[in-house]
């Protein structure tokens, strides 16, 4: 849709039917919702004074992409946003050269910026980066590590700083607002430049120095001092839904030429009243009654994550040096319930994953018990302080990975399959996984006595129910659940376990069932004995089949010349794409009806 000749009038209409479209697919459909509403007239403005295909538009985490997406041909898929086979929620360039980018982690907008606008300078190029980010996302060191180089580099990059949470520094009224325009200004800074030039040239040494001052004291009165200080140029803030206003602002900080932020106050949830404002829970939601708001809630089993929260909790009163951390997850992790009940010992450090670790290996150290919760994905944002500040040290930190295995409709960014592969070559790290809610609650028991760094994994969701005995959990020690006629063996991991035990029933033959629980360090001594008795095994675990479980038991059949025949059903070479989980994994070929015909 080419909105570049469209007036004010026309502008402010196709922004009112973008949000009417995004409010009746994402109540039906489900989806990002209170962040996507906040960047309409924001969007629009981008597209009306830069051309997405040609100049790189980069969504930071890119959950705020909806309007981008409507403005770029998308508007019937649309109806598809999030669901298996049709639009990701996130930018994808495989979905339109509109988007310039995969996104869906934190932070790494602004660095990409700076990438393409040395490419673009490179190639001599009139193509301009623009970057939308939210605050929240600001919290990243790598934010800073960007703005630090860009404001030295002086390349062209527009940045939009869409601030909904009012973590910016505040504006001191409309004399602030003004002035920080004038500033930015064309007219300002041509005067500048032939002000300093003239300066150099003509007057006496202690002249530039006065100048230089009087500008600074200028800007001390606006909010964007950090950015100046950074040598990159600061303008706002500006209402971020008057669509004029925004104009106005993009048109002239690109004539800039140079690197340019632009502070814009924005409402989450803009035009859904009963999601305006800070509501956590609006900002990714399931369906709802678009009258008034009550989510369409379907019966469903306790999550991983809630039993998890509750046996942490239960945890914690009963060892007082139990703490924990989580990073802008608190809900999603379900730690917000001990940040409720122990505020001083449980905190959220936003979206800071690498600080997360290395504060708490300090806490460790000092004699608590920490517990790191954070999403599988997530984790690998913070994999060197994993080695170099917790494990390298051999501490005793608890690493609690939610959303192990597939997550569903976030899709590729989001896909908890890696955390095996990237924690098991660590020196001194031990791997386990429950297999069901009592495991899960026994598992926090004993990792809080292990005195080495530890990492149990659960899933998105809740566990499958299983009727097994209740064995406490012994370092390195599986447990058999079941003994078997036939030849073969079934090895579960985690939830793995329920997807071996599924597969089973449905298979004509006796099947023995081993719950490995450890893969680092293995059972070893109980896996040769089952190979005495089997010889054809099975490995059942949602997580990369390189150097994954199948890997870690074959490293040991290897070493100990031991002979049976392994097939893994682990996750193949390859990203997995989004969509509802059920579809996902029968697209994998995982489902226990799938599976059972590859093992006949």
């Amino acid at each position: 849709m080419n909105i570049k000749d469209k007036s004010l009038k026309e502008l402010e209409e196709i922004s009112e039917d973008i949000r009417e479209r995004i409010i009746d697919v994402v109540s039906r459909k489900g989806g990002h919702f209170s962040s996507t509403l906040g960047a309409v007239e924001l969007t629009v403005g981008m597209h009306n004074v830069f051309d997405a295909y040609s100049d790189p538009f980069i969504f930071d985490v890119s959950h705020q992409c909806y309007p981008h997406k409507l403005l770029t041909g998308r508007w019937e898929e649309f109806e598809t946003i999030r669901q298996f086979g049709g639009l990701s929620g996130f930018t994808k360039p495989k979905e339109s050269p509109a988007d310039y980018f995969v996104a869906g982690h934190s932070s790494t907008s602004i660095s990409l910026a700076v990438g393409a606008a040395k490419a673009i300078e490179l190639k001599k190029e009139d193509r301009v980066p623009v970057v939308m980010i939210g605050d929240g996302s600001m919290t990243a060191g790598m934010v800073y590590e960007a703005l630090n180089e860009l404001g030295d580099l002086k390349l062209p990059v527009v940045i939009i700083l869409n601030d909904n949470e009012m973590s910016i520094a505040k504006p001191i009224g409309a004399i602030s607002k003004h002035l920080s325009k004038l500033l930015a200004g064309k007219h300002y800074q041509n005067f500048k430049s032939k002000v300093d030039t003239f300066i150099k040239k003509n007057m006496p040494e202690g002249t530039t120095y006065i100048a230089k001052r009087m500008e600074e004291a200028m800007k001390l009165i606006t909010p964007g001092i950090l950015f100046e200080e950074m040598g990159i140029d600061y303008i706002g803030p500006i209402d971020g839904h008057n669509i004029e206003e925004v104009i106005e602002t993009l048109i002239l900080a690109k004539e800039m030429k140079k690197p340019v932020i632009v502070h814009a106050r924005t409402v989450k949830g803009k035009g859904y009243k009963i999601a305006e404002g800070q509501h956590e829970h609006w900002h990714g939601v399931g369906p709802f009654n678009v009258e008034n708001g009550a989510f369409v809630k379907k019966a469903a089993p306790k999550s991983a994550t809630a039993v998890f929260a509750d046996a942490l909790c239960s945890l914690a009163c009963k060892y007082d040096n139990i703490v924990g951390v989580t990073a802008a997850m608190p809900s999603g992790t379900g730690i917000n319930k001990l940040m409720e009940k122990f505020p001083t010992r449980f905190w959220d450090v936003a979206i800071a994953e690498q600080h997360a670790v290395t504060s708490m290996a300090a806490m460790a150290k000092e004699g608590f018990k920490p517990f790191i919760t954070i999403y599988s994905t997530f984790l690998q944002r913070g994999f060197d302080q994993i080695i170099h500040d917790v494990c390298l040290m051999n501490l005793p930190v608890v690493f609690a990975i939610d959303r192990a295995g597939t997550v569903g409709n976030d899709g590729e960014t989001h896909q908890g399959a890696f955390d095996i592969s990237y924690l098991r070559f660590i020196p001194n790290m031990i791997l386990f996984a429950p297999r069901d809610n009592d495991t899960l609650e026994n598992a926090l028991e004993f990792s809080y006595k292990l005195t080495s760094p530890c990492a149990i994994r659960y899933p998105r969701g809740a566990f499958e129910e299983l009727d097994f005995p209740l064995v406490p959990f012994e370092l390195g020690k599986a447990q058999v659940l079941k003994e078997g006629t036939s030849n073969k063996l079934f090895i579960g991991y985690g939830a793995g376990v329920g997807r071996a035990v599924n597969t089973e029933k449905l298979h004509n033959e006796d099947i023995a069932i081993l719950d490995l629980r450890f893969v680092k360090p293995l059972d070893k001594e109980t896996l040769k004995d089952l190979a005495k008795k089997y010889d054809d095994w099975y490995i059942f675990s949602d997580s990369q089949k390189q150097g994954g479980v199948g890997s870690a038991i074959l490293e040991f059949l290897n070493e100990d010349k031991v002979c049976v025949k392994l097939t893994s059903f682990e996750y193949e070479d390859d990203f997995i794409d989004h969509g509802d989980t059920k579809k996902v994994e029968e697209s994998l070929g995982l489902l226990p009806e799938q599976l059972v015909k590859r093992v006949i």
